[in-house]
């Protein structure tokens, strides 16, 4: 594995929004058996609302109830200033998904849902599109978040988090094929060491799986590894590059992994790899000094959430402070 120098990126924003696809909902944090506290969340609308607190508008498109905890939700996104896509409140309930906590502060998840998806906004409008966790294989919304990725894929730039769901997505078999014509389609996949381990068995080296994905056809693949830090594979590349994580005192690790992939995408949205028919080739061609800044930001977002408790969204005054205290992250 190898470690590259960094070059600066240049800015190419796009003011159409990133549309992050997926499960909003409420977060019940358990620890011992006993509720601390309730939080709107969801991988997705995390991703959203990480996305617009670093500068770039995002929309959530989700599937929830005109409840208490529905309005909650509406609440939470307009506080951060991500759009909602129309007919996202149609659900008869508002889903729930109780976050336990263990002794290291590390969420183990179980669900009270319904999955279904609203009408989309058309790809031209969109700079890019997001999307994961259960949403691409929990029906009966999983096949309609497929075809939108298969849309958008001719249109512009995916990307594809599988943040596994044992209780939702019940055994690998059932859905590695979903997950996999997923990550096909995508330009940027990221995963966790976890999530590779429960689709590919724990004997199988993560290095292994990124190569295989690679090949599928993203330009870009990222896993996750906690205090590891995280690996991350150009299709261009042979090499691995190895981030180092952030030395943060844990709260807890909610919202760690979207934090993460609202970092990386912000990066390479500024750095002109995301968000366009156009980026996608730059991606495919795209070398170490490119991506490593937006690496590097995913990193420092995902250490600023980790020292809150709950799904913490950073800013970028907030990354730009860690990145002044240490420059060879920039």
């Amino acid at each position: 594995m190898t470690h590259s120098p960094a070059a600066p990126a240049v800015p190419v924003r796009s003011e159409a929004p990133v549309l992050c696809l997926g499960e909003a909902l409420v977060d019940i944090i358990i620890r011992n058996g006993e509720i601390l506290s309730e939080h709107v969340g969801g991988s997705p609308l995390n991703v959203a609302c990480g996305l617009t607190g670093l500068g770039h508008p995002a929309l959530i498109a989700s599937w929830w109830g005109d409840d208490e905890r529905g309005k909650a939700i509406e609440e939470h996104a307009t506080a951060h200033t991500v759009g909602i896509v129309s007919g996202s409140d149609k659900a008869d309930n508002t889903a729930i998904a109780n976050a336990h906590l263990d002794e290291q502060g590390r969420a183990t998840y179980d669900f009270d849902l319904v999955w279904d998806v609203p009408a989309l906004p058309p790809p031209a409008s969109l700079a890019h599109l997001h999307t994961g966790s259960f949403a691409a294989t929990l029906a009966p919304g999983g096949a309609k978040v497929l075809a939108a990725v298969k849309k958008m894929a001719i249109n512009g730039t995916v990307s594809y988090d599988p943040n596994v769901r044992p209780a939702l997505m019940e055994s690998p078999d059932k859905v590695i094929g979903r997950v996999e014509e997923i990550v096909s389609l995508s330009d940027i996949v990221k995963a966790s060491d976890e999530d590779l381990a429960w689709l590919y068995g724990e004997d199988t080296p993560v290095e292994q799986v990124m190569r295989k994905w690679a090949k599928m056809g993203p330009g870009l693949v990222v896993c996750t590894r906690g205090p590891w830090g995280a690996y991350a594979l150009l299709s261009g590349d042979r090499d691995m590059l190895v981030i180092d994580p952030l030395n943060v005192e844990i709260a807890d690790t909610v919202g760690a992994g979207d934090s993460f992939m609202a970092g990386l995408l912000s990066g390479l949205l500024d750095a002109g790899l995301a968000g366009s028919p156009e980026a996608k080739t730059r991606l495919k061609a795209a070398d170490w000094s490119q991506v490593r800044t937006a690496l590097h930001r995913a990193v420092v977002t995902s250490g600023l959430t980790v020292s809150h408790s709950g799904a913490y969204s950073p800013n970028r005054a907030e990354v730009a402070r860690v990145l002044t205290a240490d420059p060879l992250l920039r």
